[in-house]
């Protein structure tokens, strides 16, 4: 006889497995001459809160961040570290663990069709370009349009396709998944 595991146990492992998914996505990434690569991870972000919900999205990512922060090779190009974290790009990991709670809280009200999803998903992103932003701004006392140019323009256009397909899959799974959830 199976026993099902707690739900405490459940979570703990959806989470893990969320924190994982980042890591491997930000390494798919494209370097820029700046130093913010084109990656794959605010795609995961965005899974992680669409699927998993505010909580434990948004606790999916602090194990994310936590990993970097002690040394775990988990950001893009397999960095980690006090130094990665707190350094002038540091600010967009922070980020997506405000950007899971976000698109988490929103996808639940209103992510039951693909745009409303998509603009929770949005709205998410948003914060944690907010964020990390700020974050570059006062590491590099770059002005707001300098660093507005550099860390956010260039990648909106990939970031409005992974948010696309992130809602696609999303949508898709809640679909095939028991109570539409995990």
């Amino acid at each position: 006889m199976r026993a099902d595991p707690s739900p405490r146990v459940h979570g703990l492992v959806l989470c893990a497995l969320f924190a994982a998914l980042t890591a491997v996505c930000s390494q798919i990434a494209l370097p820029m001459p700046w130093g913010v690569p084109i990656n794959l991870a605010i795609f995961a972000v965005c899974l992680s809160g669409s699927l998993l919900g505010p909580v434990r999205g948004m606790a999916s990512m602090a194990v994310y961040v936590a990993l970097a922060a002690v040394g775990v090779p988990v950001l893009a190009g397999f960095q980690g570290g006090p130094a990665a974290i707190f350094g002038k790009t540091g600010g967009y990991a922070v980020g997506y663990i405000l950007a899971a709670l976000l698109t988490g809280l929103l996808a639940r009200r209103f992510g039951r069709r693909f745009w409303p999803l998509c603009a929770a998903m949005a709205i998410g992103c948003a914060a944690c370009y907010a964020l990390g932003t700020l974050w570059f701004v006062v590491l590099t006392q770059s002005p707001l349009p300098v660093a507005l140019g550099l860390c956010v323009l260039p990648y909106l256009p990939a970031d409005a396709v992974k948010i696309a397909l992130a809602a696609l899959l999303t949508l898709q799974l809640r679909r095939r998944l028991p109570h539409g959830r995990l």
